[in-house]
């Protein structure tokens, strides 16, 4: 496998494709998908835990494997965990309602509102949609095992992640071909604070996290540890054992990806976003509006402002998908809802049976049917995503 930097290969990196080929029509999942057992297999495949609450309406709560491996405590559904790059769905909303208020306009040059970074042509719809060019400040900041364990004790600035991403070789012109950066969403998190006056966590918690009632989720800052329950965050080392990474100075994440959250809350969130309650329809219409995350293959997915959407057999699942170190996490939804954490990251490369039953899970969860999952076969959502184990080891 390519050794790419090591968070480009996580979620803090592109979304995942979901995309099979497209069968029959599909109904929501009923209590015949077993969806028990198929959370199970990603245990049994060697995820050490494994959490979901999937909504058709109906609520299921399901939880497989292990929280911590030396003392085998059971993770639980309701488990507080390291979401990733699905911070990027909370920050992109309050953009949107900054849209809403007149604050800004989507098309509206980054400069105009900070003109200390040097952006250019690039818009804020650019950096919303990840078409801005800007090189990804993480490719940069962790490339080594040893960054990996240093980043994790140390606070880092946003102004610095910014600027050390604007630094970097453009990836392309403004406005051109979708190319995932993190720091799009630095800079964005700095738009909010420079329109609001406030830390742009206190604007989410304000604008979305207390009116939705979402009480186990928070940005933790420099706080390293987790507050409540939670699942240890492992990665496999170079001595063959599973390294903690659970305790962990989320700051080089920011407003790309430091929220901290529950399947619950990130369901509730989702439904609510799509359902209206958190955008007027136009603003809505204009999240939704994507552009393809693979221009060869357009119907495997697109990306819209902090939201993207995947090609499923049964019709396209709207949500995003977020990982840290040792944690990953997947939230979709279309007539069904569901949000799924695991607690180990790095664990393969290439096709591997954890993918394989990862997949085969998300497809009935959202509706699709046996025949469907049947067809897509070894299909590997994190090819793209997660680096080799062995590169972590060294």
């Amino acid at each position: 496998m390519h050794r790419r930097t090591l968070l480009n290969a996580l979620v803090l990196a592109p979304p995942l494709t979901l995309a099979v080929p497209a069968v029959a029509t599909a109904a929501p999942p009923t209590k015949d998908d077993n969806l028990d057992e198929l959370l199970n297999a990603i245990h049994e495949a060697g995820m050490p835990g494994v959490f979901a609450e999937v909504l058709t309406p109906r609520r299921r709560e399901l939880a497989a494997g292990f929280a911590d491996v030396e003392t085998l405590q059971p993770v639980q559904p309701w488990f507080q965990h390291r979401v990733g790059s699905i911070t990027k769905s909370f920050v992109a909303t309050v953009v949107l309602q900054l849209v809403g208020e007149r604050r800004l306009r989507l098309d509206d040059l980054v400069s105009r509102h900070l003109p200390q970074l040097n952006t250019g042509p690039v818009t804020v719809r650019m950096l919303l949609n990840h078409t801005s060019g800007i090189g990804n400040y993480t490719d940069a900041l962790l490339q080594t095992p040893d960054d990996l364990i240093n980043m994790g004790n140390r606070t880092a600035v946003p102004m610095e992640l910014a600027t050390l991403g604007l630094s970097m070789p453009p990836t392309g012109p403004p406005g051109g071909a979708w190319s995932y950066t993190n720091t799009g969403y630095i800079i964005l998190g700095l738009l909010i604070e420079r329109l609001t006056g406030k830390r742009y966590a206190t604007e989410v918690e304000r604008r979305i996290l207390r009116p939705l009632g979402l009480r186990h989720s928070y940005f933790p800052g420099t706080d390293p540890h987790i507050r409540g329950p939670h699942a240890k965050a492992y990665v496999p080392w170079i001595d063959g054992t599973l390294r903690d990474f659970s305790v962990y100075n989320m700051s080089w994440a920011w407003a790309a990806g430091e929220l901290i959250s529950t399947p619950q809350d990130l369901n509730r969130f989702y439904r609510a976003l799509f359902a209206g309650r958190l955008l007027r329809r136009d603003l809505l219409d204009e999240m939704k509006t994507t552009v393809p995350m693979n221009p060869d293959f357009p119907e495997d997915g697109g990306y819209g402002l902090g939201v993207y959407w995947a090609g499923l057999p049964n019709g396209p699942a709207w949500g995003h998908d977020g990982g840290v170190i040792g944690h990953l996490t997947i939230s979709l939804h279309n007539a069904t809802s569901v949000s799924l954490a695991l607690n180990m990251s790095f664990y393969a490369a290439g096709p591997n049976p954890i993918d394989d039953a990862l997949i085969t899970f998300l497809l009935a969860a959202l509706g699709n049917t046996p025949t469907a999952r049947a067809q897509a076969g070894t299909f590997n959502p994190w090819r793209d995503k997660i680096t080799d184990a062995r590169f972590i080891a060294g």
